[in-house]
């Protein structure tokens, strides 16, 4: 595709506000467009997809180009990462810009340093690098810099998947059942899907596939109390209402009143009764307190770095720290052990994370574990198998990883607490 000098602006434009990466790139970008109406539709394509092309791989772009500017950041993006060739952007650059990327063009990525390969920050390397080895973890690096595909899940409550597979064949939307979950479907391509009759009737939402394997670990079943402890917009908040049938009740627990928002809609969607959203302050709010002990099945999806989304977000390369997940770490602790509270005696408890690090992840569990003697792992492959999902899975845990399954890269772990001990039977004395 050419690039015309306007949109190649436009661009640059666009990765001055974003590289800083003071907040969210969907926020800025958002923000961006709205300052921009000038932009067509076809133009903001173009655009966005350039910013994120540029985001996934900005380590590597930074390394190659002169002073790493907007400019050279969003030429080298169009030319080396996706595929631009320069006759097509010809007429929109300077005569000495074209000399540089010509030899850009030719540069053999292999021979790069492994970080600059990798992309990822030296941190994040230290700590994967031990655990996977140079080879597995060049594959994981390259899974992250792929785009995400879009994922839905089907309400099963108002539609069967073959149900939602033929209307979207009809309707000439290209799709497949996911791999894994006996709910998903994958969608070919980028359609807009938000003013679909599907969409707006609620038999199916936007979620990753990953994200619907991690919500059938906590087992949801007909008239149970379930807590989704750190909900925000509610997505595993909707599979487990609708495994349970539209029955019992299911609170959805989060600390942002803006994510809770976001659920309202997609809860009107969904037709559920069995859902009931809280804002709760911290994790030993009152209503926290006030269920403890009687919670069946309790599902913790912890605020963590979101490493294992850089597919959607790459910016969290960026905007992450070490110092950060220090803090992350002890926030995980703490709410975990609240949620713990809430599980009555035989009850469930479902930690995950979309990190890929083992101090947000095993370290967490296995000192949640040592403190809480009366919880014990569950291994989450059996649990799968139950649900209909083929995956084989080395230990108890879920992990789940780009490169190897096409979902976020994931983490969960299953315990369960201890039934309460029985009274020993008091025998009634000889008369």
């Amino acid at each position: 595709m050419a690039i015309a000098r306007a949109q190649l602006e436009a661009i640059v434009e666009a990765l001055t506000v974003v590289l800083p990466a003071r907040e969210p790139a969907d926020t800025q970008l958002r923000r961006f467009f709205r300052e921009h109406k000038n932009l067509g539709q076809r133009d903001r394509g173009v655009v966005a997809d350039t910013v994120y092309a540029a985001l996934r791989r900005r380590r590597l772009l930074e390394s190659v180009t002169p002073a790493a500017t907007p400019r050279e950041i969003a030429l080298a993006t169009l030319v080396k990462i996706q595929g631009v060739g320069l006759s097509q952007v010809e007429s929109a650059i300077a005569p000495e810009e074209k000399a540089w990327l010509s030899s850009l063009k030719a540069l053999d990525l292999d021979t790069l340093p492994f970080a600059v390969r990798a992309d990822l920050p030296d941190w994040v390397i230290a700590r994967l690098r031990p655990v996977m080895g140079d080879d597995e973890l060049l594959a994981l690096a390259r899974g992250l810099q792929d785009p995400a595909p879009l994922d839905l899940r089907v309400n099963t409550l108002k539609a069967p998947r073959e149900g939602v597979l033929d209307r979207l064949a009809f309707d000439e939307i290209e799709a497949a059942p996911t791999r894994h979950s006996p709910l998903g479907v994958r969608v070919r391509g980028k359609p807009a899907l938000n003013q679909h009759p599907m969409f707006l009737d609620g038999a199916v939402e936007v979620q990753d596939e990953g994200s619907q394997l991690l919500g059938m670990l906590v087992e949801a079943r007909r008239g149970e109390m379930v807590v989704d402890f750190c909900a925000g917009a509610g997505g595993k908040t909707l599979q487990m209402g609708a495994a349970m049938g539209s029955t019992g009740r299911i609170y959805a627990y989060d600390v942002s009143d803006k994510r809770l928002d976001h659920l309202a809609p997609r809860l009107k969607r969904s037709g559920l009764s069995n859902v009931f959203p809280q804002r709760i302050a911290n994790e030993n709010d009152a209503k926290v307190k006030r269920l403890r002990g009687k919670i069946d099945r309790v599902l913790v999806d912890a605020p963590c770095t979101g490493l294992g989304t850089l597919r959607r977000n790459p910016d969290l390369k960026f905007r992450q720290t070490e110092a950060g997940l220090a803090e992350l770490n002890a926030k995980q602790r703490a709410i975990l052990a609240a949620a713990a509270s809430l599980v009555k005696p035989g009850g469930r408890l479902v930690y995950g994370t979309c990190s890929l690090l083992r101090e947000e992840n095993e370290a967490i569990v296995e000192e949640f574990l040592a403190a809480h003697p009366d919880f014990h792992l569950v291994p989450a492959g059996p649990i799968l198998e139950k649900a209909g999902v083929k995956l084989a899975l080395p230990g108890a845990y879920l992990r789940l990883y780009p490169h190897l399954h096409g979902t976020d890269g994931f983490f969960a772990a299953v315990m369960d607490r201890a039934a309460a001990a029985k009274a020993p039977a008091v025998e009634k004395a000889e008369p």
